[in-house]
């Protein structure tokens, strides 16, 4: 079972018996947030990205991609050989590496602020990196009603109850009925971690394969 935009937006209408014109405007409102639910609550492959840049000479700041949540890691190349530079607080580099002559091999890197990474020391020459970093991808609700997600096909009623709990809140329904939503929500996201988290990924041939006690 997958959803497409069209079929979720249907989905909610049809669970909340609701198809007023202020509560169908905020459809896509109810999809986005609960996707921003399920981004911030589980790890998935699926949703790392590779992205390659450059930090340039005497420039100590490297644009951070505009769907970035969170790094994974930054790598460096110079001289053919590579290396993994060390995520530290911002305070700590401008405070280590303060002054003009703090130039070199970059080995550090810090969030500087929304649109921006800072490296120390600053870049003494023009390098190569490669940012692996947790993205946001595009929502459900930015294609066409046609189309789907991997949220959508692969998770279709976290989506939806994640969905429904926000709109029910929005039509300031009865608090149990929104409880019931949110627990089901709850044990879809439950089942994601165990996907994203132990099952995606895990090696049986390192790890085995996954046990449980007999009943």
């Amino acid at each position: 079972m997958s959803f497409t935009f069209a079929q979720m937006k249907t989905a909610i209408q049809d669970f909340t018996d609701n198809s007023e014109t202020l509560f169908v405007s905020h459809l896509s409102d109810f999809i986005k947030a609960s996707e921003e639910r399920i981004f911030k609550s589980v790890d998935l492959d699926v949703f790392r990205k590779n992205v390659t840049s450059a930090v340039s000479l005497n420039d100590k700041y490297l644009s951070v991609p505009t769907d970035y949540l969170s790094s994974f890691s930054l790598q460096i190349t110079a001289a053919g050989s590579e290396s993994f530079l060390l995520q530290k607080d911002v305070n700590f580099l401008q405070e280590a590496y303060s002054g003009s002559a703090s130039t070199g091999l970059p080995r550090y890197y810090a969030t500087f602020d929304v649109s921006n990474f800072i490296v120390a020391p600053t870049p003494d020459a023009n390098y190569t990196v490669e940012l692996h970093y947790y993205y946001r991808p595009d929502s459900l609700t930015a294609g066409a009603d046609g189309g789907t997600t991997w949220l959508s096909t692969n998770a279709p009623y976290a989506l939806l109850y994640g969905s429904l709990v926000d709109a029910y809140i929005f039509m300031k329904g009865e608090n149990d009925l929104v409880q019931q939503y949110e627990k089901r929500f709850m044990d879809q996201v439950t089942r994601l971690k165990d996907y994203g988290e132990a099952r995606e990924n895990s090696d049986a041939y390192i790890d085995g394969l996954p046990r449980s006690p007999r009943t």
